[in-house]
């Protein structure tokens, strides 16, 4: 991006030793070390990636959720798709950890959730994502604890990875007495794009849990002196 800067400073530098070489062979000489042929590979280059960086309107009520605004990612409605709403990384993401990515988030009182489960849903499709897409949920108290929370990351073959088409995501979870606020959305986490479209968000009838499955064989301590009989 600082590629005119870059050819302004060659210049000087080699005028002060004497050498003098036209601002567009310095342009020439700046693109071979970008690795590209010429200035005009390279300026289309630096067009592309400005386009790339301009921000997206965000649809009422969405929020970008990311821990930090780092640029590495823009997001919002799809230009291309309408009713879908778009992660992507951008042109100067540099995803060395698995802690960068991005989201988008809504948040909601949990009010009329209490006492009975939430379950929220949507549709993902990914393009040559390089890490993963998933939904998210999570239910928080007064405090802002987090009391439930998924993403699904850790669950094998659920997040998408490189190109799929749409894909459901459903994520039920109970909403206990002293929960305050419920957040949802969908996010990326490394290289690519990932699309979300149809949420949805309901109150269900909280489901009996499985009874704990027994993790002992004796309701007392039984022969701690190692009898035989």
């Amino acid at each position: 991006m600082d590629s005119k800067l870059m050819a302004k400073l060659l210049r000087q530098a080699l005028a002060e030793r004497e050498i003098d070489v036209s601002h567009s062979d310095c342009l020439e000489l700046v693109a071979r070390q970008f690795g590209v042929a010429n200035w005009n590979i390279l300026s289309a280059r630096i067009e592309a990636s400005v386009l790339a960086l301009a921000p997206m309107p965000m649809p009422e009520g969405w929020v970008n959720g990311s821990v930090r605004s780092d640029g590495f990612f823009r997001m919002g409605l799809d230009p291309d798709h309408p009713g879908c709403a778009v992660i992507e990384s951008t042109p100067i993401a540099d995803h060395t950890t698995e802690s960068q990515f991005g989201t988008m988030s809504q948040s909601i009182s949990a009010e009329p959730y209490r006492g009975a489960s939430i379950r929220v849903a949507c549709q993902l499709s990914s393009e040559h994502l390089d890490g993963a897409g998933t939904m998210w949920l999570r239910i928080d108290s007064q405090r802002v604890t987090a009391l439930r929370f998924s993403n699904l990351l850790e669950m094998k073959d659920v997040p998408l990875t490189g190109t799929r088409d749409w894909a459901d995501y459903t994520i039920t979870m109970d909403v206990p007495d002293e929960s305050a606020s419920v957040h949802y959305g969908f996010l990326l986490q490394g290289r690519g794009l990932l699309r979300a479209r149809n949420f949805s968000v309901e109150r269900v009838e909280t489901v009996a849990a499985p009874p704990d499955r027994q993790a002992y064989r004796h309701e007392k301590p039984t022969n701690l002196g190692f009898s035989a009989n």
